[in-house]
C-alpha cells in the first residue's frame, strides 16, 4: 500500500513513542511511504522551532525519510483546501497515487476524501491495518 503520512503524523512519530511512532515503523517495514519536499521543509522548520528537536536529530530524521520514502512532486497545488499550506502536500499525495493520506489535521479529516484519496486519522489507519 502507498501511504502518505502528513507532517503532523511524522512529527509525532519522532517526538512520541505512541501510535504514530508504531504506524511509522509498520509503514517503513511493510508499505511504501510517500513524502514530498513540502513535508520535509515543514519538518525542518517545526521540529527544532516548535518541538525542541536538535539540529542533529532533525537532520537525521530528514535523511531517514529521504532514504526510506518515495519523494513525490506535484505539478500544481490542490486548490481550495481550508489551509493553503496543505495544498501542495495533498497534491503530492494525489500525484503519487497514494492509497491513503494519514493525518491528525481536523480540517482535512472532515473532508474524508479528496478525489480518490481517503483521508483518515492515525487511529483509523491502525484499525485498517489490523483488519488486513
Amino acid at each position: 500500500m502507498k501511504v502518505f503520512l502528513d507532517t503532523n503524523v511524522l512529527a509525532s512519530a519522532l517526538t512520541t513513542r505512541g501510535l504514530c511512532a508504531e504506524l511509522f515503523e509498520v509503514v517503513l517495514q511493510s508499505h511504501e511511504l510517500l513524502t514530498s519536499d513540502s513535508v520535509l521543509h515543514e519538518l525542518e522548520r517545526i521540529l527544532p522551532a516548535k518541538l525542541g528537536q536538535s539540529e542533529e536529530v532533525t537532520k537525521g530524521f530528514i535523511n531517514l525519510l529521504h532514504t526510506h520514502s518515495i519523494l513525490v512532486t506535484a505539478e500544481h497545488p490542490f486548490p481550495s483546501l481550508p489551509d493553503p499550506d496543505d495544498e501542495p502536500i495533498v497534491a503530492s499525495a494525489l500525484a503519487g497515487n497514494a492509497s491513503v493520506f494519514v493525518t491528525g489535521d481536523k480540517a482535512l479529516l472532515q473532508l474524508q476524501s479528496i478525489e480518490h484519496l481517503p483521508i483518515i486519522s492515525p487511529r483509523k489507519f491502525w484499525e485498517l491495518l489490523a483488519d488486513r
